[in-house]
């Protein structure tokens, strides 16, 4: 690709925050479609030109985390010209910079960062950006958007809101509802998010109120130690919200443990355990509310239009969309069937 045309793929403007189209950049259709504009093709499953794809993330210690190292190889796997150079990962900073700018030198066409720290790994992004490579950021948003040329995560406000609104009609016209909630890190920005968007929410409830939070790590331990410590300050309540299925592991057998069933609970990401306990129905676990590690997937898609000039199919911009936020869609027994296949261990 030469420098005139990635600087034209570095920054394009148009911006987009949608929910539902994971698959952003493909399509079913047999040749590549033309947008509005008629002159740039849109990204469709037909193999086009060669691409190299830099994936850097950080260690798969979580298993939403590996789930996103999981997608990220399936999609690429999809396309017999991408050529996917990912890293071992790592959550020590400097060891991901090292790595970044390994691909960097390695000159790959196309980069797809998942940051342990956005703004520590910001330096490194605008020095990809700075040598012609476009940069897909990946859910921890770098601190400058010049260090990206596009941005692809979940929702980590709209994950409390809607956890927040499930529990608010599930208890709606029950007096004086008590509702507790098992947080994740809390020095964590996603954190202070996933509680303000379940604050909010619940305002809409005035019968409802929060009683106790008890901050975990996103553990299974954790998880289960904090549970048992809500248990036993809280006495009786009626819906609990766990940001984090895997957390939310150790939290059921607190639960179990303590012989507690008189509430409802909600989970948080979307993990296979969690869907299996919802479709079977058999304990307090009703429902999650999903962070969808598939994003991983559509950074792929993304980084391969970007990689070979094209847009987005259904769309009419000719570039890609500098923003793209996924969905935070609630999971019960309802609907389980459809999103089941989208959980991880």
């Amino acid at each position: 690709m030469s420098e005139t045309s990635r600087r034209g793929l570095l920054f394009g403007t148009a911006a987009v925050s949608a929910g539902a189209f994971l698959t952003a950049c493909t399509s079913n259709e047999p040749k590549a479609q033309a947008t509005a504009q008629g002159n740039q093709p849109a990204a469709d499953d037909k193999p086009g030109k060669p691409v190299t794809i830099g994936f850097a993330g950080p260690q798969a210690d979580h298993g939403w985390l590996n789930a996103i190292n999981v997608n990220a190889k399936s999609r690429a796997e999809k396309y017999s010209e991408v050529t996917l150079e990912i890293t071992e990962g790592s959550n020590d900073t400097a060891a991901q910079i090292g790595q970044v700018k390994t691909l960097i030198n390695k000159k790959v066409d196309v980069l797809v960062i998942l940051p342990a720290d956005g703004k520590a790994l910001t330096q490194v992004g605008l020095e990809a950006m700075r040598a012609g490579i476009p940069v897909v950021n990946l859910d921890r948003i770098f601190a400058s958007p010049q260090a990206y040329r596009c941005w692809v995560g979940g929702d980590n406000y709209g994950m409390g809101l809607n956890a927040g609104h499930y529990i608010g009609e599930q208890l709606k016209g029950k007096a004086n509802a008590k509702v507790v909630e098992l947080a994740g890190i809390d020095n964590l920005e996603l954190t202070k998010q996933r509680s303000q968007g379940f604050a909010d929410a619940l305002k809409n409830y005035p019968d409802i109120k929060l009683v106790a939070r008890q901050a975990a790590e996103f553990t299974v331990e954790s998880g289960q130690a904090k549970m048992a410590q809500l248990l036993q300050a809280q006495k009786q309540f009626d819906a609990l919200w766990n940001h984090d299925d895997d957390q939310g592991v150790g939290a059921l057998r607190a639960i179990q443990q303590a012989g507690r069933d008189e509430f409802i609970m909600v989970g948080g990401a979307g993990a296979k355990s969690a869907m299996d306990a919802i479709k079977a129905d058999d304990s307090v676990l009703k429902a999650t509310v999903l962070y969808p590690p598939t994003m991983a997937a559509s950074a792929i898609d993304l980084a391969r239009a970007l990689g070979q000039g094209k847009g987005v199919s259904g769309l009419s911009e000719m570039e890609i969309p500098t923003s793209l936020t996924l969905y935070s869609a609630v999971v019960t027994k309802d609907n389980i069937d459809q999103y089941l296949p989208t959980g991880f261990s």
